[in-house]
């Protein structure tokens, strides 16, 4: 049977870095596969974030990524294990190779919806510095942060609904970062948002050229952490409960509810979780191709 839990530690692909007092400054560090988010690169971003929230010399964390992109979403490659090392789950879904939908739910409950909800309600204030393509699940490495800092190259995209058949990534934030109707226009054509557009709607806060754009996310954590800790951590608080008594959190599960039946319904007509038919050749040969694989060696 195939080996199905990776370890944390398994190839370095988060950087922790403190480049200033108080600061500290996690980076994306697989710009070879263009920041794709797989389950190595969740777990020790997870345990990069504990790690900041942890200390008490830290009073905000700077949120980076390697290369030209900040990420290209989740990783499709299927070359990593699908689920992490049973005592290196930060929820109590397991269940990762259950029968049915079973261990999908859950591993997409833990690895997406959870986590990412984790690191949204971290006590410290989080910043974004991204650039280059967001795409799908890069979006919500994003969102996850109080403030984001674009670089104007910086261009975003889900394509989830449009090419893949499932409606907007796992944690489901759009309605929230753009309003009701650019979330409805971007998610029906799976287009592009500029960084300039996304400021407009007030899904950024700031654009800057690329060259200044690791200078300014660190300025301003710089600024920030002029504030006193615990105050941020109950500003950040008093903030995120607002926007929870907006119905973030019902509208959050009823969206994973609607992702999970997409999910379904893409089985029945494709025999896997996503509309394979809208990808490039290549990517479909690969996928149906690992998923056989996975199939024979389980």
């Amino acid at each position: 049977m195939a080996d199905t839990a990776a370890r944390i530690a398994d190839g370095p692909q988060i950087r922790y870095e403190t480049p200033f007092p108080k600061v500290a400054r996690i980076v994306l560090d697989r710009a070879d596969k263009r920041n794709a988010q797989g389950t190595v690169m969740t777990y020790q971003l997870d345990a990069a974030m504990r790690r900041a929230c942890q200390d008490d010399s830290i009073s905000v964390i700077v949120l980076a990524a390697e290369g030209d992109h900040f990420s290209a979403g989740h990783d499709l490659s299927m070359s990593e294990a699908p689920a992490a090392a049973e005592a290196e789950r930060v929820t109590l879904w397991g269940q990762y190779g259950g029968p049915g939908w079973e261990g999908m739910y859950a591993r997409e409950r833990e690895v997406y919806l959870e986590i990412t909800e984790r690191w949204r309600n971290a006590p410290k204030p989080v910043i974004a510095a991204v650039q280059g393509s967001v795409i799908s699940g890069g979006l919500m490495l994003m969102w996850m942060a109080d403030i984001i800092v674009a670089a104007d190259d910086a261009r975003f995209r889900d394509n989830t609904g449009s090419d893949m058949g499932v409606p907007g990534v796992e944690f489901f934030n759009h309605p929230f970062e753009l309003g009701v109707r650019r979330a409805k226009q971007f998610l029906f054509t799976g287009g592009w948002l500029s960084a300039h557009a996304a400021a407009a709607a007030g899904m950024v806060n700031e654009v800057v050229p690329r060259a200044d754009l690791q200078d300014r996310a660190l300025a301003l954590a710089e600024e920030i952490a002029r504030t006193d800790r615990f105050t941020l951590k109950l500003i950040k608080d008093s903030i995120n409960t607002a926007q929870d008594a907006m119905g973030r959190g019902a509208a959050m599960k009823a969206a994973f509810a609607n992702h999970q039946i997409g999910h379904l319904q893409n089985m029945l007509l494709h025999g896997f979780p996503i509309d394979v038919t809208k990808l490039p050749e290549s990517v479909r040969r690969h996928l149906e191709a690992a998923l056989a694989a996975s199939k024979t060696e389980g």
